[in-house]
């Protein structure tokens, strides 16, 4: 599938997944949050909340704490390894992320209807050769990217359920965030709400077994 918007290292596969796909692969991360629950991350030093939920699945799993942004191999409350990615999600970063290594991690943030991510970059990875690839599932959001610097200009369009994007090549340290989400867009979600699944390479290759460093850097910003 070609992607329908492509500038920058930005690409946009609108549609990638039809009605049953999505459904199918609900059903797969509903499963994966029965063995890691979803948690409220919290911002370095002040603790203050995210206004989203997330879990982890794969072989990392990207926290947030007083203590700082990291990758590390369990759950933070339960103390359990994360689960494996599902085989769906390993098939869709191979046909489309154009890299010879697998992903490590992939976040699964649940926005409610007030939930937003403010502009941020993804920097808490070893390996900035790999696209971060994105996955949306139940209502759409308002999804904005910039440049590379917090104050370069941005755009802003809407992700709908079943959409893929990826942020490789120059778009790979680009700012983005969520600015809103249009609640009962769609009827996926029995309860409502907006399913991100984002999959990282988090190591450089030749250190695929090594445990990953800590972020140097505050990269991700909450509202």
């Amino acid at each position: 599938m070609r992607p329908q918007a492509n500038g920058a290292g930005l690409c946009f596969y609108a549609g990638y997944l039809d009605r049953n796909r999505q459904a199918a692969l609900l059903a797969t991360v509903t499963e994966v949050l029965q063995g890691a629950p979803l948690f409220t991350p919290r911002m370095p030093k002040s603790g203050r909340p995210f206004s989203v939920r997330m879990s982890n699945c794969g072989l990392l799993g990207w926290v947030s704490d007083e203590a700082g942004y990291r990758y590390q191999a369990t759950h933070p409350q339960t103390g359990r390894p994360w689960p494996p990615m599902p085989a769906t999600l390993v098939a869709i970063w191979n046909e489309l992320a154009r890299y010879p290594h697998p992903a490590e991690a992939c976040l699964i943030n649940f926005y409610g209807p007030e939930a937003k991510m403010g502009l941020h970059q993804d920097r808490d990875e070893e390996d900035f050769a790999a696209p971060v690839l994105s996955v949306s599932l139940g209502d759409s959001c308002l999804f904005r990217i910039g440049g590379t610097k917090r104050s370069d200009v941005s755009r802003s369009f809407r992700l709908s359920s079943g959409d893929v994007v990826t942020l490789g090549g120059s778009a790979r340290l680009a700012f983005h965030g969520v600015d809103r989400v249009y609640s009962g867009s769609s009827t996926l979600l029995p309860q409502g709400g907006r399913i991100n699944l984002t999959l990282r390479r988090v190591t450089r290759p030749a250190q695929e077994k090594s445990p990953p460093r800590a972020a140097a850097e505050a990269s991700h910003v909450e509202p």
